[in-house]
């Protein structure tokens, strides 16, 4: 198990950015792939975006890409996510989360570590 805390939401306007971080304690961060969720009121988890263990490959969804970056500093057991040009449909409550071994990246059943979740309100 690692422990996950996410920092960095808030309240913006549409266009704007926030730079959403997970703190992770554990020992096998740097060997773990990394992700983050959303969910929206009466709207289900969803996928964002994905980190491999070594940031050599990530993944986005298609409602995010070109928008939101998903970065990590191993060294440092911290994952990020870059978000610009927000909109409103961007509100959510935001979580990192841990992947198991395998299994896809964009499916909320393959984490098996989450923060506690950060709060991110876009108004237009």
């Amino acid at each position: 198990q690692v422990q996950l805390v996410e920092s960095g939401g808030g309240s913006v306007q549409a266009g704007g950015s926030l730079r959403l971080s997970c703190a992770a304690s554990g020992r096998t961060f740097s060997t773990s792939a990394m992700g983050w969720f959303r969910q929206a009121p009466g709207k289900e988890r969803g996928f964002v975006a994905a980190i491999n263990w070594s940031s050599t490959s990530t993944y986005y969804a298609d409602s995010v890409k070109g928008r939101f970056t998903c970065s990590r500093d191993n060294a440092k057991n911290m994952e990020y996510l870059q978000m610009n040009g927000l909109l409103p449909e961007d509100t959510a409550v935001y979580y990192c989360a841990r992947r198991r071994t395998s299994g896809s990246y964009y499916y909320a059943g393959n984490y098996d570590s989450w923060g506690q979740g950060t709060q991110v309100t876009v108004s237009s």
